[in-house]
């Protein structure tokens, strides 16, 4: 088999990482890639939002299966463009990701199809987004309704981030056309997990649970970012309810999205909330997670390249996937001035010691070579996971990588997993009182 992956960043790599695991796969090529992904899949000089040129190299390089990895490409439509070439491509139409394109759209879909979700107001301008936050209440969250690469979310506490968010969204228009319509919503308490299933439009198969940090700093302080670490399996989803997000949530989006007429073939991602309520949707993603894809993928002991490939097919039929008993721990390296400014150019060493640890995997994301040196290109510039027997041993591990790598001005959490196992912990003092 012949596979394309579309994308250049650290979720690409481990799916090439992945798919370079299957077998019958022969080949593998990867447009544009990075430096890490070269070494296991040849490149191509695409632009991922180059459709016409993505379909034209599939056709020319005999692909059998390509998978998108980011978000732009499928809201454009290139599931559309390879379909018209009679090219099989792994990732939903653009009518389908339009659950991801438009969080207006998702948002009124939950409430057309009973899918629990926060209670949102949609607003156009200042003057309206700063009466609805105060008559909802601090906290608040406000959502650039358009893509926004993972940063258009703010959450607002007090007048004085409000005014700050305001100016954000309307004032510089720093999410741009995305924020044309703002969501103003509840903030959700309880603990937020990734849950992702994989879908051929009819069937689907859920993915390892995985438990995501998108703030910036430690204690889920700072800004909202892309995706600091994760960690798989989340172990903080109570018995029983993963059967229930399965049925009440998953099964219902894929059965409302056929019934309106967008089939739905792919990985969906939803982002939920643990409230006292029972899960509820933050979000929809309509391609796999970042990190959490580098995490989860790691714990597969399925062929990937045919999994995807019956569900781009329309003929998913397993209905698990086999995981191996281990935990893996994510941490992201990011470059200083992240996620509003990042610096690049940085050379970047300490890799090839961080691989030689036994349990060590480092996927490439923003990295680029520079008259032969790795340097730095981009906000997230690395990930770094560490899979072992239990998640306690897995963070260890990977903060093992971590310390191995060095760059100027390299930034990263230092708590990735704390909260689970500080959780696990009390759960398991409660048990012995």
């Amino acid at each position: 088999m012949r596979v394309l992956v579309i994308g250049s960043g650290g979720r690409e790599h481990a799916i090439v990482h992945a798919l370079r695991r299957s077998p019958g796969v022969d080949e593998i090529y990867a447009a544009p890639g990075n430096p890490g992904i070269a070494q296991a899949a040849d490149l191509l000089s695409l632009a991922a939002d180059d459709l016409p040129g993505m379909a034209e190299a599939a056709a020319d390089l005999h692909i059998d299966l390509t998978v998108v990895g980011p978000e732009v490409p499928l809201a454009l439509g290139i599931a559309e463009e390879f379909a018209h070439r009679g090219l099989r491509l792994f990732g939903p139409t653009r009518a389908a990701a339009e659950l991801e394109a438009s969080k207006v759209f998702a948002k009124e879909f939950c409430l057309r199809h009973g899918i629990p979700t926060a209670d949102a107001v949609v607003v156009r301008d200042r003057d309206e987004a700063v009466r609805e936050v105060r008559r909802c209440g601090f906290p608040a969250v406000l959502k650039a309704d358009g893509l926004a690469a993972g940063k258009g979310v703010l959450i607002v506490t007090d007048e004085d981030e409000l005014a700050s968010a305001i100016d954000a969204f309307f004032v510089r228009r720093r999410f741009g056309d995305s924020a044309q319509r703002v969501l103003v919503e509840e903030c959700l308490r309880g603990v937020e997990v990734s849950y992702m299933v994989i879908s051929d439009g009819a069937n689907v198969v859920p993915i390892a649970t995985s438990h995501d940090y998108k703030r910036l700093e430690d204690a889920d302080r700072g800004p909202n970012t892309g995706g600091m670490g994760a960690h798989s399996p989340a172990l903080v989803i109570p018995p029983g309810t993963s059967r229930h997000i399965l049925d009440a949530i998953v099964r219902r989006t894929i059965a409302g999205m056929a019934s309106e007429g967008r089939e739905y073939r792919g990985v969906l991602y939803l982002g939920l909330m643990l409230t006292d309520r029972g899960p509820m949707v933050l979000e929809f993603n309509c391609r796999f997670g970042d990190p959490e894809t580098q995490a989860i993928l790691l714990r597969l002991d399925d062929n990937f390249a045919e999994v995807t490939r019956a569900a781009a097919d329309g003929r998913l039929r397993v209905p698990t996937l086999t995981w191996r008993r281990e935990a893996v721990a994510c941490v992201v390296l990011a470059s200083r001035g992240y996620p509003a400014s990042p610096r690049t150019g940085d050379p970047i060493s300490g890799i090839d010691q961080a691989l030689s640890l036994p349990g060590v995997t480092v996927y490439h994301a923003g990295t680029r070579l520079e008259h032969g040196e790795l340097v730095t290109g981009g906000g997230r510039v690395l990930s770094v996971c560490g899979r072992a027997a239990t998640l306690a041993e897995a963070v260890d591990l990977a903060y093992r990588g971590v310390g191995a790598i060095h760059f100027e001005g390299e930034h990263h959490r230092t708590d990735i997993g704390r909260d689970t196992l500080e959780r696990l912990r009390e759960d398991a003092g409660d048990e012995r009182d």
